[in-house]
């Protein structure tokens, strides 16, 4: 339901409706409008990619491109339809290009680089954040060095450890099945 959505997006504000925004209309002029169903859908996508720290501005890409009929756009087109400057795009394209999460590439006698998700993206955004699961284990151990023996403190952090060891060693497997699976046709 529209109303669960829009808490799940904004839920420090009930009264901000995601699904009006800022369309631009001509250069230097905007008019807030209705977004279309896969507009909205894009925004949704970029909103959970945010919560998971990417940029905004890359975040809105991935949802872009990923409900984009055709699954390519060049930069110029991306800027326009999100609203966004081109210097941002540009940062944006960069960063997603070097974390293997877009490809570039230039059709034929096209005279602009076209981006595209790549096949494995969200293999990839999976994985990049395994490190964030070993920073958490090394926290539970500095806590667990401070932390008095046998103490409820001593015995939540001794969890916390366990689960992120657990999570840093299934995690790997987890994707390597899936790529099994991928790669034999069973998707």
């Amino acid at each position: 339901d529209r109303a669960a959505r829009c808490a799940a997006i904004h839920p420090c504000d009930p009264h901000v409706d995601p699904f009006v925004r800022l369309v631009p209309n001509f250069p230097n002029e905007a008019y807030t409008g209705r977004v279309s169903p896969q507009e909205e859908l894009a925004e949704d996508f970029a909103q959970h990619y945010v919560r998971l720290g990417m940029t905004t501005t890359a975040a809105r890409v991935l949802g872009h491109l990923l409900v984009e009929p055709s699954g390519r756009a060049d930069a110029p087109s991306l800027a326009a339809a999100l609203g966004v400057a081109k210097s941002s795009m540009s940062v944006a394209l960069a960063t997603l290009e070097t974390l293997g999460l877009v490809v570039r590439s230039r059709p034929p006698r096209e005279r602009r680089d076209s981006y595209a998700l790549g096949d494995d993206a969200f293999e990839k955004a999976f994985a990049s954040k395994l490190p964030a699961l070993s920073s958490f284990a090394a926290l539970a151990d500095r806590g667990l060095e401070l932390a008095e023996p046998d103490s409820s403190s001593a015995q939540r952090l001794e969890r916390m450890r366990a689960f992120y060891a657990f999570m840093l060693r299934e995690f790997p497997k987890l994707l390597d099945q899936w790529q099994r699976e991928s790669v034999g046709g069973q998707t």
